[in-house]
């Protein structure tokens, strides 16, 4: 498939908050030829980036590109068929200008760079097609907190596309969601090497307030079943060691578990790829977001949108859940546009969005040739149609 990446300076770039720079870059991947009518934007997910398909990046850090399983020739996003764009959104740290970017005179942003909104990713994302010649898009598909950036297209360009794909998404995020998310960067900030934001001169880096941030946020990707069929009580092996946070002496005498273990192995790869006052950035980003602001209730938000919709959602995901997707769905029904819910019998918890394509892929696939129409979009063994009736999808329909 034909592939490119690269940078985009965009200019001056004024924020929902009122703040402004002077030049924001977006860095993206595309994948596949342009036809003029075949775009679908993929929005990724809170630590995600631009590289979606393909193997490696050099600027992400990341060895697999993160839906590598559902993007490319043959896939459910088909680069065959569809020219696909990826962008990193601001305020992130994989070449989109965010606060570990120098500003045009020299200086590091930091926390000086201006709070980031989800409404902010989407114009961004809308002037940076501008640039790629892209208008109106077959499709904006996103996962997780890309779902949410998904459904911020059908409320702020509801002409610009034929498509709308919330994969485990929501129009807004939980009081028990929020209050770890908080937690998380209270771990950030309290870290004495954060400094107040101001690191990036220093040898020192808050990663062990980092690496406690991503292991809550690896908590709440994971399903109780799911952490309990991946560790259980074990203890990890004999070589593994405590070494990520120091231990109370009498911490020796107790097992070292395989949750743990997991959890230190994940924290240590992350704190070497991304930026601490990112992931501040980022979470309150996600936090804030509200498709409802502005609008009286979320029917009233996206009333405007001319296109179809397709949610997502898994029954093990109590990040978002599939409650929460069946609310955007009915926000969408209310409002005539065509929509299907889709909910997927998974175990794996909010991860199931990444960890099981297979899932995934049939019903996102079909919908993007046939809209609410597609043959794996509904679960018709149960009751569904295509009016978007709420009901489980079983993994046998997935056989083939």
């Amino acid at each position: 498939m034909k592939t490119d990446s690269g940078t985009v300076d965009l200019g001056r770039f004024d924020f929902a908050s009122g703040d402004e720079i002077r030049n924001l870059e977006v860095a993206y991947e595309s994948y596949g030829e342009f036809d003029g009518d075949n775009a679908v934007l993929v929005c990724h997910a809170l630590t995600g980036s631009q590289n979606v398909a393909g193997y490696g990046s050099e600027t992400t850090g990341q060895a697999r590109a993160w839906w590598n399983d559902i993007v490319g020739p043959g896939k459910a996003i088909d680069t065959n068929d569809y020219y696909v764009v990826c962008a990193n959104v601001p305020g992130s740290c994989y070449g989109t200008t965010g606060p570990s970017s120098t500003d045009p005179d020299g200086e590091v942003y930091g926390t000086d760079f201006p709070p980031v909104t989800v409404r902010d990713w989407t114009r961004a994302q809308r002037l940076l097609l501008d640039e790629l010649g892209v208008g109106r898009l077959h499709a904006v598909v996103g996962g997780s907190v890309g779902g949410m950036n998904a459904l911020d297209w059908a409320k702020r360009y509801p002409d610009d596309a034929r498509y709308v794909v919330s994969v485990a998404g929501a129009a807004r995020l939980d009081a028990q969601c929020l209050a770890l998310d908080a937690v998380a960067r209270r771990a950030i900030t309290t870290d004495p090497d954060w400094n107040g934001g101001d690191y990036y001169d220093t040898d020192a880096r808050p990663t062990d307030g980092l690496a406690l941030a991503r292991q809550i946020g690896h908590i709440m990707y994971l399903s109780k079943a799911s952490m309990d069929g991946k560790f259980g009580r074990r203890a990890a092996g004999r070589d593994a060691q405590r070494d990520s946070f120091p231990s109370d002496p009498a911490a020796a005498f107790f097992p070292y578990r395989d949750v743990e273990s997991y959890l230190d192995y994940q924290a240590e790869k992350f704190v070497d790829r991304f930026d601490a006052n990112s992931y501040l950035y980022l979470t309150r980003a996600m936090d804030d977001y509200d498709l409802a602001e502005g609008y009286e209730d979320d029917a009233r938000a996206v009333a405007a949108f001319e296109g179809e919709a397709l949610l997502i959602s898994f029954t093990g995901d109590w990040h978002f859940t599939a409650e929460q997707s069946e609310t955007v769905a009915a926000a969408f029904r209310e409002t005539g546009v065509p929509v299907a819910h889709h909910v997927v019998e998974s175990d794996h918890g909010h991860d199931a969005f990444l960890v099981e394509p297979g899932k995934v892929g049939p019903p996102l696939r079909d919908f993007l040739e046939d809209g609410v129409d597609g043959r794996s979009v509904h679960d018709t063994d149960a009751g569904g149609d295509t009016g978007g009736d709420f009901a489980p999808v079983h993994a046998s329909l997935f056989s083939r």
